[in-house]
């Protein structure tokens, strides 16, 4: 079985700890707040030795308790897994080893096929074969998707917590070992309640397996709340991150677009310091939601909102509602006139050029480099 491996697909572990990635782009308002992700998030790559001994024994409690007795494929666990699937008439435990699962990161597609599976079987032989079960974890838990972009156990810790993955504690580690099962749903910054009931969860499996004690784990279910960076909140670690706010994804956009310009985005991630103003940018939020939130019959269902300074300097963007209901940025890609709203930085120009209110202009046909203006009536009141 073994033999018929495809040459290809054959790595090593110095191979798989660096895996071709997409860069993420951080952007950060000038007092340093991240703002909004976008991208993969990756951390560095790190050793068994390296992170505390509650992480690695947090996930193969979770994930796969005879990791260091099956050979890639544990028999009695996929056994227990069809027993109990009969028995529920739905699927309700998988019986993937961490090596499978390590199979399938690392060279298949999330495809579900009798084909796929037996090719994660294959794999996991192979994986078995040639590496060492320390080896299988570490690149595990290097590779392995923890959501909201992160990618290993070191970028987790640092979304999350704003620490690295060799600082995380035992309630901390728990919390990133129960993101195996869904990374998404189970995500703390969108789901805290959810992240804690799973982390005690994984708690108890490392109890029942003697990993933990009964007592720390009742004990940190008591005490311990979600601990995970939120929006507003400045980690000081390079590389950490903060949660983001909805609403940023459109000064994110924004920049992004902006960037090709500047920089050439290749495989590092990309810090983008702008010139957006933490304090500005909450209250442009909550003004757009105050002049929104009473439904007028036939009133405006968006708005937008732009701050600069005088120099031309962006303090507050808000390009619509919601940005996951409407990714259109009402900010920067509207195409309306502005019309009346602009009359104030005419008059102005105006009266700083020395010219004074009883000033007498003629309003008639004019043309200025072959572009005629005309108000909405396209009609003319002479001297006025």
């Amino acid at each position: 079985i073994l033999a018929r491996v495809p040459k290809a697909l054959v790595s090593d572990v110095t191979r798989a700890f660096r895996p071709s990635r997409t860069a993420a782009v951080i952007v950060r308002a000038d007092d340093g707040v991240e703002r909004a992700r976008v991208g993969e998030s990756h951390g560095r790559a790190m050793g068994l030795d390296e992170l505390p001994p509650e992480l690695p024994l947090a996930v193969v409690a979770t994930e796969d308790r005879r990791f260091y007795d099956h050979f890639g494929i544990d028999m009695i666990g996929l056994a227990r897994a069809m027993v109990r699937n009969i028995r529920a008439g739905r699927t309700v435990q998988g019986g993937s080893t961490i090596t499978q699962q390590l199979a399938k990161n690392l060279f298949l597609t999330p495809e579900r096929s009798v084909k796929r599976k037996a090719q994660e079987a294959m794999l996991a032989l192979w994986l078995e074969s040639r590496f060492s079960k320390e080896e299988i974890l570490t690149v595990y838990l290097n590779r392995v998707y923890l959501g909201a972009g992160s990618y290993g156990v070191d970028a987790a810790a640092r979304r999350y917590f704003g620490i690295g993955a060799g600082e995380l504690d035992l309630y901390q580690s728990a919390m990133i070992a129960g993101l195996l099962k869904a990374p998404s749903r189970l995500n703390p910054l969108a789901a805290p309640e959810r992240a804690h009931a799973r982390a005690v969860q994984v708690l108890e499996n490392m109890a029942a397996v003697g990993f933990a004690t009964e007592a720390e784990v009742q004990a940190l279910a008591r005490s311990e709340r979600p601990r995970t960076l939120h929006a507003g909140e400045g980690p000081s670690a390079p590389g950490a991150a903060a949660g983001s706010r909805p609403s940023a994804r459109y000064i994110a956009d924004w920049v992004l677009e902006q960037l090709p310009a500047f920089v050439t985005v290749g495989e590092r991630d990309l810090r983008v310091e702008t010139t957006i103003d933490s304090r500005l940018q909450a209250a442009a939020e909550a003004a757009v939601a105050r002049a929104l939130a009473h439904k007028i019959p036939g009133g405006p269902e968006q708005a937008a909102l732009v701050a600069m300074t005088p120099q031309g300097a962006v303090r507050a963007l808000v390009g619509g509602r919601d940005f996951a209901a409407s990714q259109f940025n009402r900010a920067t890609q509207a195409q309306r006139q502005p019309g009346s709203a602009f009359k104030p930085v005419v008059y102005l120009a105006a009266l700083e050029a020395g010219l004074k209110a009883d000033a007498r202009f003629f309003d008639g046909p004019i043309s200025i480099a072959g572009y005629s203006p005309r108000n909405y009536e396209n009609t003319y009141s002479g001297e006025v």
